[in-house]
């Protein structure tokens, strides 16, 4: 039993530090903006509000006057189910997430400090959500995740420089704070009858941590109808601590109890460390008016997931426990294609598409973050005080057979996204 024990609560922390599911491949929010959002993110060559500090900062050169921009993004699953493979969970099992909403700020402001040098600073949330499974008691994952949640902030101060009436650069500097959070229950066999059973709840938690990194872009007007733009976030790595806490579960045999008692580490919290490295993003985007009215958007955006390869856990007290956990991301890639048109009384009405590709292996896809191709479908509006829009994201359908737990099945995902931006 011991020795089970040792083996199973390692890797149901690697999972809570891995991180929760989340919009963006990955574990990436990409929607920082309200009028970026109504063209589905395609905003790298046009970059001409607040959301270019995330975006591309290039863009905040050519800010003009003292601003904020501020809003908040309602993300709503619509459905997140699972459907069970032979031969574990097996073909008739069944089980849905918890439709929680997760809402996401943004907080952009902007003071020039002369003709050409722009300040900006800016508060949002680049990776998070979180899943939550119903019926944790009877859910078949429930000893790899009952809830996964990742949390977290950006801080990111900008300076924006206008090299002249059509070149804009910018830099700035961004300090990340995150915490993770896993829930599960842990397995034992019983030496009695060998079946298994719940031995104990588990509870993950890290503090809120920090990291630092950077964020550069280049904003190019090449003419009044043409504008061209390149946008660099760099990697950041957050080292994490925390505590894990373990409750037992009476199975009703004394003798039982008495022996998990010995095995599991009950008691009081236990110090644990980890680190993640959050990947660096790389944009190209192009602006192009079509007519007056009419501009078309088109972004290539690269993502460098592979940073994500191992995740080492250390039981500061207990090294005989430390681990390392291969995750074998893969860089990936998103398009994204935007359409807005301006009205005779300057109103905006926005319309977009994203094709974003996941860099999780099938080994890894799981009830932590079960992860996936997707495509999203975009409308926006926006006038001189204020943007809204909405999204509406669905994932391809995802099947592991090749699960390093051995948990097999199908899941199935699909979101929607309300966004509101206001300008003063």
């Amino acid at each position: 039993m011991t020795r089970l024990a040792s083996n199973v609560w390692p890797i149901a922390l690697a999972a809570a530090l891995i991180a929760g599911p989340a919009l963006g491949a990955g574990f990436g929010i990409f929607e920082q903006g309200t009028k970026a959002m109504g063209t589905a993110g395609a905003f790298t060559g046009q970059a001409d509000d607040l959301s270019a500090m995330f975006h591309n900062v290039g863009g905040l050169a050519f800010a003009g006057e003292r601003s904020l921009y501020a809003g908040l993004t309602l993300i709503n699953p619509l459905e997140s189910t699972f459907s069970g493979a032979d031969p574990f969970p097996g073909t008739g099992a069944r089980a849905e997430v918890d439709t929680a909403v997760f809402t996401p700020v943004h907080v952009y402001w902007a003071k020039p400090l002369s003709d050409r040098l722009t300040f900006g600073a800016a508060l949002y949330s680049p990776f998070g959500l979180s899943v939550e499974w119903d019926d944790p008691d009877s859910f078949p994952g429930r000893f790899i995740s009952t809830k996964s949640e990742l949390v977290s902030f950006d801080l990111n101060a900008n300076v924006g420089y206008k090299i002249n009436d059509r070149v804009g650069v910018g830099f700035g500097i961004i300090g990340r704070a995150a915490e993770v959070e896993l829930r599960r229950r842990v397995p034992v066999v019983n030496p009695f009858d060998q079946t298994v059973f719940d031995a104990a709840r588990v509870v993950l938690k890290s503090d809120f941590d920090f990291g630092l990194g950077f964020n550069a872009g280049l904003l190019y007007k090449v003419n009044p109808r043409f504008s061209w733009g390149v946008s660099y976030r760099s990697e950041i790595d957050v080292d994490f601590g925390g505590d894990g806490r373990f409750t037992q579960l009476p199975s009703g045999n004394a003798q039982l109890d008495a022996l998990v008692a010995r095995s599991l580490p009950f008691g009081g919290p236990i110090p644990i460390s980890t680190s993640i490295d959050f990947p660096a993003m790389a944009s190209l985007g192009a602006s192009v008016g079509l007519t007056p009215n009419t501009r078309l958007n088109a972004d290539v955006n690269w993502t460098g997931w592979s940073s994500f390869d191992v995740v080492d856990l250390d039981f500061r007290g207990a090294p005989a426990l430390n681990t390392s956990l291969v995750q074998d991301y893969d860089d990936a890639y998103n398009y994204r294609l935007g359409v807005t048109w301006t009205t005779a009384k300057g109103n905006q009405v926005r319309f977009g598409y994203v094709f974003d590709e996941t860099p999780q292996p099938d080994e890894t896809t799981g009830p932590v973050l079960p992860d996936a191709d997707r495509n999203g479908f975009t409308v926006g509006f926006g006038t001189r005080r204020f943007d809204v829009a909405a999204m509406y994201l669905l994932f391809d359908d995802r099947t592991t057979t090749v699960n390093r737990d051995g948990f097999f099945g199908t899941y199935n995902t699909e979101v929607a996204l309300f966004a509101f931006s206001w300008k003063l």
